[in-house]
């Protein structure tokens, strides 16, 4: 069996369920409806539906894209908009995971850290367009993470501390994400590459029992433009999460990665639902699953845990 979540922004009403079962009872190949029901209404409802012959995994993201379109559409009017909704699809067994393994820059906070460091430099336009070069996959991340870190040779340590205060702001559902899989067992793991001095005030913030990011090599006050090696790259993040599953003995289904750049790609393609959000679009592309409108309470929705089990934000 398998699992359609349908996830809005308060606006999934009972006539738009009963349209959105109509649309998937008479235009949907995938298989055949069980049942649909709400998880909270107005925000979340469930399709559990047996797969049509040939139905499997694989063909989770295409299901929920073409879902995405048409309900949007029916809720427009035709027109493609009037809702905001994004479609989670997966098997049901193991709905629940046991591991989340997260990216930091743009995925659990709203910015890129070296960008915004940049800026007290007065360069950030010029490390920024390497940044976006990086995360779509055109550069090598190691390269591009050198080279970037070398321009800001000199600037004051201070201005880090700065950039965190001034700039550094937690992305929407993150800390409920992460302090509701905790409460409930899962080990969560913010892997990174940023830097350690954005990423454990950032990890302390949201909950997470570890955090894995680059270290910048500062002396006398002021950053050397270098980093310590070895670099968290792309195989750093995937190595994580398979030493994580390994170290508790889990099935690839009981794990969850999220993330939005290039470098994310490795882990989000090994964990059991990997989530691309908001995400560049050789990544969203490639995904498993996707989450382009909604927060990052989507991830609890997808796992079928309704708001009255959430963590409360600011909860130890």
């Amino acid at each position: 069996m398998f699992i359609a979540t349908l996830i809005a922004d308060g606006t999934l009403n009972a006539s738009l369920l009963s349209d959105a079962i109509h649309e998937f009872d008479t235009e949907c190949a995938a298989g055949k409806l069980v049942s649909a029901d709400f998880i909270d209404e107005g925000y979340a409802a469930d399709f559990l539906f047996e797969p049509a012959s040939g139905f499997g995994r694989e063909d989770c993201a295409s299901l929920a894209n073409a879902m995405t379109q048409r309900i949007g559409a029916i809720a427009g009017g035709g027109h493609g908009f009037g809702i905001t909704l994004d479609v989670i699809v997966q098997p049901e067994a193991g709905r629940e995971k046991t591991l989340l393994v997260a990216d930091m820059d743009s995925t659990m906070i709203t910015v890129e850290c070296i960008d915004e460091l940049a800026d007290y430099a007065g360069i950030k336009a010029q490390i920024a367009e390497v940044t976006e070069r990086a995360m779509r996959g055109e550069l090598d991340f190691g390269a591009a993470l050198d080279a970037r870190v070398a321009l800001l040779k000199g600037l004051e340590e201070s201005a880090i501390d700065c950039c965190l205060a001034e700039r550094v702001r937690l992305s929407p559902g993150a800390e409920t994400l992460v302090k509701t899989m905790r409460a409930r067992g899962a080990l969560t793991v913010l892997v990174s590459g940023g830097f350690t001095r954005f990423a454990e005030p950032v990890g302390r913030m949201l909950g997470f029992e570890r955090v894995i990011a680059n270290v910048l090599e500062i002396d006398a006050g002021k950053l050397t433009g270098t980093v310590t090696k070895p670099i968290v790259d792309s195989a750093t993040k995937e190595n994580t999460l398979l030493d994580c599953r390994a170290e508790l003995g889990l099935a690839p289904e009981q794990t969850l990665a999220v993330g939005d750049g290039a470098n994310d790609l490795a882990m989000i393609r090994q964990a059991g639902l990997g989530v691309a959000y908001r995400a560049k679009p050789i990544v969203a592309a490639a995904a498993g699953a996707r989450v382009d409108y909604t927060d990052l309470t989507t991830l609890l929705y997808a796992q079928g845990i309704p708001r009255s089990e959430w963590a409360t934000e600011g909860a130890a």
